[in-house]
Formats: structure tokens, C-alpha cells, sequence
């Protein structure tokens, strides 16, 4: 297949082989089955004659290096591709909302993106959670600092978390009595004008979160602990000594297999849950980190082989029933 990788400006600025960065994991298991795989990012992105058009490099793994070459700089339409994967990162502003509508003048017919552009459009990271509500701690979203103090009254500890932030951007801890209470309340709704995420905070989080693994709607056993820095209370850090092998238990996986089961019917088809004390904080679905070098390490196993086995056989079963139409 031709396959069009949609990652972040960052990642392009540095694309190398990153063990750390699963785009680039997935993309080498790509192109060791022989598959061609182009990259690109939102801003090469185009509409032309009301067909989505892109800018894009072809990427080669060769000598154990994975890179891509100036000069394959070339213009592709969309609909060349048979898979796309939209993968660029948060935060979900203006351009990244913009970059969706793009998607929109794809034949679906012609070309599966994973996750889908609509979907991702339609859900927010952390205010959709509340779609597993009976799977959270308490939380309000809203934009009223008397509801804020109401909640925090309640529940003694509190997160406040703004809505298109990521990787921790912005979130903030507050206990009741804090002297700082009304300026951290009015610095996250932007004095009453912003709506924000406030959650109860969990005992546990003083050991991190954990990442649970969707794909399609099935739960992977592996999963890991993120846990905090010395002068955090979140996990904010991308680094080995942060990121510890974690157990879900049997009635955790069988807990979130109906979260996976509604994200999959709803075009997201990866997803990553942050779980505390068994609790969803987050539910990550823009490009969700799979932490791949991690959990190899930890489990002795390849997951980048069994996520590219799901993006390939999802493909060809997305693709058969339209191709008999």
C-alpha cells in the first residue's frame, strides 16, 4: 500500500530513528513489509478543486536508519493513498481543527484514515471522558469560579485541567484553604471565560498514571506506570527512569473493554486511557503514545508488529465491502 503518515512539525524537524516516538516505530514496521510510506504535516495540507491535496516526503529505513530525502519533495492527492494516518499532536487549536476539515474532501471510498479526522474533530481529550463517566473520579467542566469552589468544598483536592493542552500542559493542583485559590481559578478560566476540566484528586496520583492501550476494541495486557518527577505531581517527563512496567488486572481490561468497544464504533480505533486508582483522567486519542520501546522492554515482546498487524488488517476489512459495492 501507499500509506501517508500525518505527524507532527516537530517530528519532521527531527525525524530520525527515535525509539521513543511511535510514529516513527510503526513507520519502520511499515516499510519493513515492503510498504511505501510518506510523511507530511498539517500545514502541507491543501484543498485543490475540491480534492485534498498534500505535500509530502517519502521515508526509507535502510542500514537500521530510518530518514527521508529532500528531494523526494513531491505533491500527492490524498485519495492516492489507501491509508492515512492522522497522527500530528495537540494541542487541538485553530490549525489542527483546520487541518480535519481538509479530510473532509477524501474519498472514503478510496482511502481509510486512522484515527478518523471527524471523530478526533468531534472529541475532546478530556472533556469526552465524561462519556465513561461512571469510570472517573467527580468532575465538573465549567467556567464559574463559585461552581470551582463548590467542587473543591466537596472534594477537599482537586485538578484543574485545561481542555486543548497536553503531555501536562497547564494542569494545576489545588487543595481547599489554599491563600492562592481565587488567582489559580481565575488564571485557568481566564476569569470566568474559558471552560476547564476539574476532577477530584486521586490518592494514587502520587504514583503516577497509568497507560492503558486500546486498539480496535480490545484492551492490550500491556500496560505502563508514568510516574512523576521529583518537582511535579504529574507525569511530565519522557524518560526511562519515569516510566515503570505496571499490571492491569484482569477486571481493569474487562472494566475499560466497553470504553474500546464505544471508541471503535465512533472511527477512533487507538486510544490511550490514563487510569488512577482504576479511574480514567484522560482518554487520549489524537496521537495517542503507546510507549512501544518501553513496553518491549518490559514484556519481551514486538508491539509495534501487533499495532501494524491491527492497521493493516483493519485496512484491507475497511476496504473489502466498498470495493464489492
Amino acid at each position: 500500500m501507499n500509506i501517508l503518515f500525518v505527524i507532527d512539525r516537530l517530528e519532521l524537524k527531527y525525524f530520525e530513528n527515535n525509539d521513543l516516538v511511535t510514529n516513527f516505530t510503526l513507520i519502520i514496521s511499515l516499510l519493513k513489509r515492503q510498504h511505501r510510506v510518506f510523511i507530511t504535516t498539517i500545514d502541507l495540507l491543501k484543498v485543490k478543486s475540491v480534492k485534498a491535496y498534500t505535500s509530502c516526503y517519502e521515508a526509507h529505513f535502510q542500514n537500521n536508519e530510518l530518514f527521508y530525502e529532500k528531494s523526494s519533495f513531491c505533491e500527492k492527492q490524498v485519495e492516492d493513498f489507501q491509508l492515512v494516518m492522522f497522527r500530528p499532536d495537540p494541542p487541538v487549536d485553530l490549525d489542527y481543527i483546520n487541518a480535519t476539515y481538509v479530510f473532509d474532501f477524501v474519498d472514503r471510498s478510496k482511502t481509510f484514515i486512522m484515527n478518523d479526522t471527524k471523530a478526533i474533530r468531534n472529541f475532546n481529550e478530556k472533556l469526552h471522558a465524561v462519556l465513561f463517566n461512571e469510570l472517573m473520579p467527580n468532575n465538573i467542566v465549567t467556567s464559574s469560579k463559585a461552581d470551582i469552589i463548590e467542587f473543591l468544598k466537596q472534594n477537599n483536592e482537586i485538578i484543574l485541567k485545561p481542555l486543548n493542552q497536553c503531555f501536562g500542559g497547564g494542569v494545576m493542583y489545588l487543595k481547599h484553604g489554599d491563600k492562592n485559590t481565587a488567582v489559580i481559578i481565575n488564571s485557568m478560566t481566564d476569569n470566568g471565560k474559558k471552560l476547564i476540566m476539574v476532577q477530584q484528586y486521586l490518592p494514587g496520583a502520587q504514583y503516577g498514571d497509568k497507560r492503558v492501550l486500546i486498539l480496535g476494541e480490545d484492551v492490550l495486557p500491556y500496560c505502563v506506570q508514568k510516574i512523576p518527577s521529583n518537582d511535579d505531581f504529574k507525569f511530565c517527563e519522557h524518560s526511562d527512569s519515569h516510566i515503570l512496567k505496571a499490571v492491569l488486572s484482569d477486571e481493569e481490561r474487562e472494566k475499560f473493554l466497553p470504553v474500546a468497544k464505544k471508541l471503535n464504533q465512533m472511527g477512533i480505533y487507538m486510544a490511550g486511557l490514563d487510569v488512577i486508582d482504576g479511574k480514567i483522567i484522560e482518554v487520549n486519542v489524537t496521537s495517542p503514545c503507546y510507549f512501544i520501546r518501553e513496553v518491549n522492554n518490559h514484556f519481551g515482546c514486538h508491539l509495534e508488529d501487533t499495532v501494524t498487524d491491527f492497521i493493516l488488517k483493519t485496512t484491507e476489512s475497511y476496504k473489502l465491502p466498498l470495493s464489492l459495492v
